[in-house]
C-alpha cells in the first residue's frame, strides 16, 4: 500500500482541480431546465471512470436521468464491491445566501464550497481517486468493483428501484458501499449502521374558485390558509408526539445497550444548539437529542404557500393553500403503511368547508445493519488507517432509500462510508466539504478495497 498512499499524497492538489470541474456542472435533477446539465454530468462521470481505468463504462438509460455504470473485475477469487453514489445535486435557492457562486467551487479555510461538494459528488470523486491510485501503481485492484452512479437521488430515485430489479445479474456483489453521509463530528470519524426512512406529501386545499375580497366575503367562506394551519397543528401534541392514528404501532424501541453506547459519544448539546442558531432545542419528550434524530420518527412541515406574500398589504381571502410535509421513519415502519395512515388522518381532521387534495410524492424505507458484520468491521479498520483514529458507530437521521432496496433485492449487506460533516449544509446555501476529510477519505477508501479484498467471500 505504500506506493498507493504516496501516489495519493503527491496528487492531492490535482484532485482538487479535477473535482472543481465536476462541481461546476449544475446537475440539478429537480429542475427541468437543467436536464441537459444532468446528462452532461452523467457523461463527465462516465468519462472520468474510463480515464481512471474502469471498464465497460456506459450510460444506462432510464425513464428519467441516466444511470452511469462501470466495473473492474480482474481480482479472481476476491469479493466484489458494488459502489453506489449520485451525480445529481439539490437546487441552489435562495441564491443570495451563498457567499460564493454555487457552481464555482471556492476554497476557504480548508473547505471547498460548492453545490454537490459533500452531497454527493465530492464523496463519489473520493472513490474515483482511490481506484485511480491502485490501478496506476499496481495495474489492478485488490477487490472486484462495480460502480453505479445515479442522477435522480435528490428527487427520490424514482427509477432506480426498477433498474436494480431489472439488472440483478449485472449488479451481483458481496457488499454495497455508499459514501453519502456525514461523520459523527469534526475530528470524529464514524461508521453509520442505520438510516431513517421517508414519506413525503403535498397537501392542497381550496376554499373558493378564486381569491376573494376579505371585507366583502370574510366570514362567509372558510379561509383555506387558516384551515390548513389548523390541520397541521393537529399532527403533533405539545410533547412532540405525532397524533396520527397507528403511527407508532411498528416502531422498534431502542435497546438499552444502544442507548448506553450513545450516551458515551462526545455530543455537546450546547454547541449543537449554537451551531444551528436555535433559541432552544425541541423534540419528543423522553428522548435525548441524538435519540430523536437517529432513532425516532418525525413529522415536519417542509413548505407553506398561500395568499399574498409581497410587500405592503392586500386584504385578500386566498382561494388555495398548500403545504409540503414529510415524515422520517425508523426501522420496521413501512412508508406505504404510514402514508395510508397519514392520508386517513388528514381526511378525518379536515372540515368539509374546503376541497382537499393529497399528493404522495416519494418515500423510502428505513435501514439498519448489524455493526459487527465483517464488512462493517473492515470499513472501521480502513477509516482508522485513513484518519488515524478508531471510528465510532452511529445511526443517521437522513434517508437513502436505495440502501434498503440493495439489501432486499441483491441480498447483500450495505456499508455507509461517509466523510462529510454535520455542518456541511448539504441541502442549504454554502454547501461545503472539508478537504482534510476528503484527502483522508481517499486514503481510507484505498485501504477499504484492500481490507475487503482480504475477506473470505461470505465471511
Amino acid at each position: 500500500m505504500d506506493k498507493v498512499i504516496d501516489f495519493i499524497n503527491v496528487n492531492r492538489d490535482r484532485y482538487i482541480d479535477e473535482m472543481k470541474r465536476y462541481l461546476a456542472i449544475p446537475s440539478i435533477s429537480a429542475l427541468p431546465e437543467h436536464k441537459g446539465d444532468v446528462r452532461k454530468c452523467a457523461e463527465w462521470t462516465r468519462n472520468e471512470m474510463q480515464r481512471i481505468g474502469l471498464q465497460n463504462c456506459r450510460l444506462e438509460e432510464t425513464p428519467g436521468h441516466p444511470v452511469v455504470y462501470g466495473e473492474w473485475l480482474g481480482a479472481a477469487g476476491a469479493p466484489t464491491i458494488l459502489f453506489y453514489g449520485h451525480y445529481d445535486v439539490q437546487p441552489v435557492d435562495p441564491l443570495h445566501l451563498w457567499t460564493s457562486p454555487p457552481f464555482e467551487a471556492t476554497i476557504r479555510d480548508g473547505e471547498i464550497y460548492a453545490r454537490g461538494s459533500a452531497d454527493d459528488k465530492g464523496q463519489v470523486f473520493m472513490h474515483f481517486k482511490a481506484v485511480e491510485a491502485h490501478l496506476t501503481q499496481h495495474g489492478r485492484l485488490p477487490v472486484n468493483m462495480k460502480f453505479l452512479i445515479e442522477g435522480e437521488e435528490e428527487v427520490g430515485s424514482a427509477n432506480l428501484d426498477n433498474y436494480i430489479k431489472g439488472h440483478k445479474h449485472l449488479l451481483t456483489a458481496d457488499v454495497v458501499v455508499i459514501s453519502d453521509s456525514p461523520m459523527f463530528d469534526r475530528g470524529i470519524p464514524s461508521i453509520c449502521y442505520g438510516l431513517r426512512g421517508l414519506t413525503y406529501f403535498q397537501i392542497d386545499m381550496r376554499g373558493s374558485k378564486s381569491d376573494l375580497h376579505s371585507g366583502s366575503f370574510g366570514g362567509a367562506v372558510a379561509n383555506p390558509a387558516m384551515v390548513l394551519a389548523q390541520v397541521l397543528a393537529q399532527m403533533k401534541d405539545k410533547s412532540g408526539r405525532i397524533k396520527i392514528d397507528g403511527f407508532y404501532d411498528d416502531v422498534v424501541d431502542l435497546r438499552p445497550e444502544e442507548r448506553a453506547e450513545w450516551e458515551k459519544l462526545p455530543f455537546n448539546e450546547k454547541k449543537y444548539k449554537a451551531e444551528l442558531g436555535a433559541p432552544k432545542l425541541f423534540g419528543e419528550t423522553g428522548y435525548t437529542t441524538l435519540e430523536r434524530v437517529w432513532a425516532r420518527p418525525t413529522f415536519e412541515v417542509n413548505g407553506l404557500l398561500s395568499g399574498f406574500t409581497g410587500e405592503g398589504a392586500k386584504t385578500v381571502l386566498p382561494a388555495v393553500a398548500m403545504a409540503k410535509v414529510s415524515m422520517r421513519l425508523v426501522p420496521n415502519q413501512n412508508p406505504q403503511k404510514i402514508g395510508d395512515l397519514f392520508e386517513e388522518y388528514v381526511k378525518k381532521v379536515t372540515p368539509k368547508t374546503v376541497e382537499l387534495h393529497i399528493t404522495r410524492m416519494h418515500g423510502g424505507k428505513p435501514w439498519m445493519t448489524a455493526f459487527d458484520n465483517p464488512y462493517v468491521q473492515a470499513a472501521g479498520r480502513a477509516i482508522e488507517l485513513g484518519f488515524g483514529q478508531r471510528p465510532v458507530f452511529n445511526r443517521e437521521g437522513g434517508s437513502i432509500p436505495v440502501v434498503s432496496t440493495f439489501q432486499e433485492e441483491l441480498g447483500v449487506p450495505c456499508v455507509l462510508f461517509g466523510v462529510g460533516l454535520p455542518d456541511e449544509n448539504a441541502h442549504a446555501p454554502d454547501e461545503k466539504l472539508d478537504l482534510g476529510n476528503f484527502h483522508n477519505g481517499v486514503i481510507a477508501a484505498a485501504y477499504l478495497y484492500k481490507e475487503i479484498g482480504e475477506l473470505k467471500i461470505g465471511g
